[in-house]
């Protein structure tokens, strides 16, 4: 299957068009996702620290992660036309594996349980509405908007961005955050303990604290008062009540 975006990905990530280069990146990626794993089970066993490793670690890997925003000028001087590609492997790759293991993390981190009851059957039901829907908006953003949007090719060539049309701009300012916030909140919930719960809690706050310290401050230098006009009517993660048709439209049929 032929991805969206993929040949601008390779375009700018030559390492991506050889077999071996994709091995490479890879296994650079599935250590550094076995290393912060392995980080929490240890930190689990240590009572209080389980929700302590979980912020502590999404913490590091947005830190990491704006340093591919903060350090564009600097890359695109020092490595040219490889500027996104090195930027990419030292920044993005280990700042989104460090939030991937955290999400993971949400599933099976240690804490006291809920005590079961009614509810129990409500978190159960509504953590798999949660874990599925956002699943599929996550999956419906990427066949929509293509891999060189997920992995942010346009921060670094701006001028191969493509205006996308598409229903779910008009109901979500970040589809793909808000999908990834849907399955935080499904883990915790049919994990059922309170840290996770916490965690799920806290999850929203980190992403607002990111999309405006550092990803829409980038999107409004690009767009100006297009975007500050975009970001007063349509909200980032839940959608209106009125725009509810639209949304669930969206992940059925991805129009």
């Amino acid at each position: 299957m032929n991805l969206k975006g993929m040949d601008k990905l390779e375009k700018h990530f030559p390492d991506l068009k050889t077999a071996g280069g994709r091995v490479r990146i890879g296994l650079y990626a599935l250590a550094l996702f076995i290393l912060s794993t392995a980080y929490f089970i240890v930190s689990d066993n240590i009572p209080t620290w389980s929700i302590d490793s979980q912020i502590i670690v999404v913490a590091l890997g947005y830190l990491i992660l704006s340093l591919f925003f903060s350090r564009k000028g600097l890359y695109q001087e020092k490595y040219k036309e490889l500027a996104y590609r090195q930027a990419f492997v030292h920044f993005c790759i280990p700042g989104l594996t460090l939030i991937f293991s955290a999400v993971a993390h949400a599933a099976y981190m240690n804490g006291p349980f809920v005590p079961r009851g009614w509810w129990t059957i409500v978190f159960t039901a509504l953590g798999w509405l949660m874990l599925i829907s956002g699943a599929i908006l996550v999956i419906r953003s990427i066949l929509t908007f293509g891999v060189d949007y997920l992995t942010m090719v346009y921060v670094y060539h701006p001028e191969e961005r493509e205006l996308i049309q598409s229903s779910i701009y008009g109901v979500l300012r970040h589809p793909l955050y808000a999908g990834a916030l849907r399955i935080v909140i499904g883990l915790a919930l049919l994990n059922g303990n309170a840290n996770a719960l916490a965690f799920a809690l806290l999850m929203p706050l980190g992403l607002f604290g990111w999309i405006r310290l550092v990803e829409e401050k980038e999107l409004i230098e690009r767009f100006g008062q297009t975007y500050l006009e975009h970001r007063k009517k349509v909200p980032a993660f839940w959608p209106k009540i009125k725009n509810l048709p639209t949304y669930f439209r969206f992940l059925i049929t991805g129009t």
